[in-house]
C-alpha cells in the first residue's frame, strides 16, 4: 500500500464528528486569546518602549491581527479540516509537490512554536500563583506547571461534545475576570498616571522603531488564538459560516477588552513601579501587575480572590490551545507526512489521543524556559512559513482557482493581505539578531530534513530522477 493510499485510508477511518457551533467556536477563540497573555505582558509591553507610548504596539498588533484574521477566515471557510494551516498550505500549493514541502515545514516549526505558546500560559499561571504562595520557588513552580499540564490532558481526554461544554464554562470565567478589571478601573483611573510619558517618548529614531516592533510583537502574542477554531475544522458545524464569524467576533471583542483593560491598569498602578530604568533588565517572569491593581483598589484579601480568577483564565487559555494544537500532528499523520501513530483516533471517544499526549507533554517541557525566550521564539519562528505562507496561499488560490467555492471572501482583497504581509515583515525585521538566527536556523534545518526524507522515500523533488 502506498503512502498516499495509507493516508486516504487513515483519513476515511478517522472522521471526526462535527459538534462545534458558533458559540463554542467563539468561546474557544476568545479563551485562547485572552488567557493569561494580557495579565503577564503589561510590564513587558511598557518596558519595550519605556512608557505608556508602548500602547502604540497594541494598535500595530491589532491592524496586523485583523488583516490576518481575514486571511484565516477565507482559508478556513474554503478548506475546513483538522490541522488548519497544515491543510491550507498543503492544498493550496499542491499536496504532492510544493504544498507537501511547505506543509512539512509548518509541522516542523509547529513542533517548536506550538508547545512554546502553550508553555507561556503555564509560566503565567505559575507567576500569578506566586502571589498566593510567595514561597513557591523555582522547583515549586515547575511542579505546579507540570501538574496543570497533566490536568489539561486529562480533561481533554474525552468526546468533543463534552469538551464544548467545558470550553463554555472556562470562557464564562474568563469574561468574569476581565469584567472585574474593566468595572473596577474607571472609579480609580488617574489620567496623569496613564499618560505619564517620559521625555522624548515620541521622538522618531531607530530605537523608537525597534521598540515599536518589540511592543507590537508582545501585542500580537496577546492576540494569538483568534484562529484556534481553524485547527479543529473537521469538528465544526457549518464551517463556511461559523469559522469566519467566530474569528471576526473574537477579534473585535478581545481588541475592545484589551485596550480598555490595559489603559485602566496603567491608570491605577504607575508604570514606573513595574518597569525598571533604561538599561536594567526586566524581571523574568514579570511581576503580577493585575493582582497589584486589584490590591490597590480593594486590598490584599480581594486581590487573592481575583488572582484565583486569573489562574482560571490562564487555565482556560492553555486548555483551548492544547485542544486546537493537538489536531495538527494528527492531520499530518493522516496524510502520511508525520509518524503514523499520531493519526490514531480513540476507538470510543473519537478524538486523536496520541497527538493530544504529544502536544501536551511537549508543552510541559517547554514551560521550564524563560518567558521572553518563549514569546520571541514562538512568534518569530512562525512568521515566514505559517503567516506569510498563508498570504501566499490565498493569492495563489485566487489566481489558480478563481471560480472555486469560497463561503467567505476576504473584504477589500488584496489590501488586507498586503497590510498583513508588511506587518509580519516589520515584526520579523525588528526582532533581535539572536532570535532571527534561531528562527532561520530552524527553517534551514527543516529544509535539510525534508530533502533527506524525500530522497529516502523517493518522493518529490527526487521521484523522477530516482525512477530513471
Amino acid at each position: 500500500m502506498t503512502v498516499q493510499t495509507q493516508a486516504a485510508a487513515a483519513s476515511a477511518s478517522a472522521a471526526l464528528p462535527r459538534r462545534f457551533g458558533l458559540l463554542q467556536a467563539t468561546a474557544l477563540n476568545m479563551s485562547t486569546m485572552i488567557g493569561v497573555g494580557p495579565f503577564i505582558t503589561i510590564p513587558v509591553l511598557m518596558a519595550a518602549m519605556g512608557g505608556p507610548q508602548a500602547m502604540l504596539g497594541w494598535v500595530v498588533a491589532l491592524v496586523i491581527a485583523c488583516s490576518d484574521g481575514l486571511i484565516w477566515s477565507e482559508l478556513g471557510a474554503m478548506m475546513p479540516g483538522s490541522g488548519g494551516s497544515y491543510v491550507y498550505l498543503r492544498d493550496a500549493f499542491g499536496p504532492e509537490k510544493l504544498g507537501r514541502a511547505v506543509s512539512f515545514l509548518f509541522i516542523w516549526q509547529f513542533l517548536l512554536s506550538g508547545p512554546l505558546e502553550i508553555a507561556s500560559g503555564y509560566i503565567g499561571f505559575a507567576q500569578y500563583a506566586s502571589y498566593l504562595w510567595p514561597g513557591l520557588g523555582a522547583n515549586g513552580s515547575r511542579l505546579l506547571m507540570a501538574g496543570v499540564g497533566i490536568l489539561i490532558i486529562f480533561l481533554l481526554y474525552r468526546r468533543i461534545t463534552q469538551i464544548g461544554r467545558i470550553t463554555i464554562c472556562l470562557w464564562i470565567g474568563t469574561l468574569l475576570t476581565v469584567g472585574v478589571v474593566i468595572l473596577s478601573g474607571p472609579f480609580h483611573f488617574d489620567p496623569k498616571l496613564a499618560f505619564d510619558f517620559p521625555p522624548g517618548a515620541f521622538s522618531f529614531s531607530l530605537g523608537f522603531v525597534m521598540g515599536l516592533g518589540a511592543a507590537a510583537r508582545v501585542g500580537v502574542y496577546d492576540y494569538l488564538g483568534y484562529y484556534d477554531v481553524c485547527y479543529i475544522g473537521d469538528e465544526v458545524r457549518n464551517p463556511g459560516r461559523v469559522i469566519p464569524r467566530s474569528i471576526l467576533i473574537s477579534l473585535v471583542a478581545v481588541a475592545a477588552i484589551y485596550m480598555t483593560m490595559n489603559l485602566l491598569i496603567v491608570g491605577v498602578v504607575p508604570w514606573r513601579q513595574f518597569v525598571p530604568p533604561a538599561g536594567t533588565p526586566l524581571a523574568d517572569p514579570p511581576p503580577p501587575v493585575v493582582s497589584w491593581f486589584i490590591e490597590k483598589i480593594y486590598g490584599r484579601g480581594v486581590a487573592k480572590v481575583f488572582t484565583v480568577m486569573v489562574l482560571w483564565t490562564a487555565f482556560a487559555s492553555c486548555f483551548c490551545l492544547v485542544l486546537g494544537y493537538s489536531r495538527i500532528p494528527f492531520a499530518a499523520a493522516r496524510d502520511g507526512n508525520f509518524f503514523a501513530v499520531f493519526s490514531r483516533v480513540h476507538p470510543r471517544k473519537e478524538f486523536p489521543h496520541v497527538s493530544l499526549i504529544l502536544v501536551g507533554a511537549a508543552a510541559i517541557v517547554c514551560s521550564f524556559l524563560p518567558l521572553m525566550t518563549v514569546i520571541d521564539a514562538l512568534l518569530t519562528t512562525r512568521i515566514l512559513v505559517q503567516f506569510i505562507g498563508q498570504i501566499g496561499a490565498v493569492w495563489w488560490l485566487r489566481r489558480r482557482q478563481p471560480k472555486a467555492e469560497r463561503p467567505f471572501k476576504m473584504w477589500l482583497y488584496p489590501l488586507p493581505a498586503l497590510v498583513a504581509l508588511v506587518g509580519w515583515l516589520f515584526l520579523f525585521g525588528t526582532t533581535d539578531l539572536k532570535t532571527l538566527l534561531y528562527s532561520l536556523g530552524v527553517l534551514a534545518f527543516g529544509v535539510v530534513v525534508f530533502l533527506g526524507w524525500s530522497r529516502w522515500t523517493r518522493r518529490w523533488p527526487f521521484e523522477a530522477r530516482l525512477c530513471r
